[in-house]
């Protein structure tokens, strides 16, 4: 049971960022591949709004999504903008010297090495369940990522705003023609994927208490392995794809010899070939035609 918990948050946390990569696959079929890094400013906000915060403690994860929503229309905007009717080869090529810019600033500004970040006492506290013992964390991050999981689906599938993402998932030139700005659309999508990526990142750096620049290289890389077992451009999907994930890295070390558990990613790994293999599309996603 304590094993089942731990998979439970880990794969919340990697559900989270791959809600990111599916919305913005989704809109505009661009894997951003600095997403992961957006975890890390997340997590260097959140160590400064405590030190400011004081007893506002609480409004830190909405200021987080705040600042998500913000840093990531303003990279929508400054870098993607200009190459979104590029070949999406040059998009990968963006995205990925984006990703080591965002890290070598960060080392450049914040310093190579790791810092301490702990959160305030109440994520700590033990909370007793079941007979298992747990930090309130282990509690409020699947929580937080169930709810925000369904809010941003009824978002995207009930909204006019998400109507129009769908709709520009769909046919990009005829919803122009239909009135819908695009621009507006795609900041959107970047912007709210983005935020849950930040959000990611407070809630890792609380876990296990430790942040530095490059925190978001492997979590991003494995929220996007989720992205691609779910089904891109799926955002249940995604969801299922980061659970999937997080049950499978936490189960291999839980139950394999220890002179195996280090190797954990090379089962992680092969699970996804076996998955791509029976279902190259994802579990929930679709074969498209292309049309003349």
């Amino acid at each position: 049971m304590q094993q089942m918990l731990n998979a439970l948050t880990l794969g919340s946390l990697y559900a989270l960022v791959a809600i990111g990569f599916s919305l913005i696959f989704g809109v505009i079929r661009l894997v951003n591949f600095a997403h992961g890094d957006l975890m890390m400013i997340g997590a260097f906000s959140t160590l400064g709004l405590l030190q400011v915060a004081g007893p506002l403690w609480a409004l830190i994860p909405v200021l987080v999504l705040g600042i998500g929503f913000l840093t990531g229309s303003l990279i929508e905007k400054v870098v993607f903008r200009s190459v979104r009717n590029a070949p999406m080869i040059t998009g990968f090529v963006v995205t990925l010297s984006l990703s080591v810019v965002i890290q070598n600033l960060g080392q450049m500004f914040l310093g190579a090495q790791p810092r301490s970040l702990r959160l305030p006492e109440f994520f700590s506290s033990r909370v007793e369940f079941a007979g298992l013992s747990m930090p309130a964390i282990d509690i409020v991050i699947p929580v937080t990522t169930i709810v925000l999981a369904i809010a941003v689906t009824r978002f995207v599938y009930r909204s006019r705003v998400g109507a129009a993402m769908r709709a520009v998932s769909e046919n990009i030139v005829a919803a122009q023609l239909m009135g819908i700005s695009i621009n507006r659309v795609v900041m959107v999508a970047f912007g709210l994927g983005s935020a849950l990526a930040c959000l990611a990142g407070f809630f890792w750096g609380g876990k296990f208490g430790q942040i530095d620049p490059i925190m978001g290289l492997a979590p991003g890389l494995k929220a996007f392995i989720a992205t691609i077992i779910g089904g891109v451009g799926s955002i249940p999907g995604a969801i299922l794809g980061g659970y999937i994930l997080g049950f499978a890295e936490v189960m291999f070390v839980g139950f394999l010899p220890p002179e195996y558990a280090s190797f954990r990613d090379t089962f992680v790994f092969g699970t996804l070939i076996v998955i791509l293999l029976i279902r190259p599309q994802g579990i929930f996603g679709i074969d498209e035609e292309e049309r003349a």
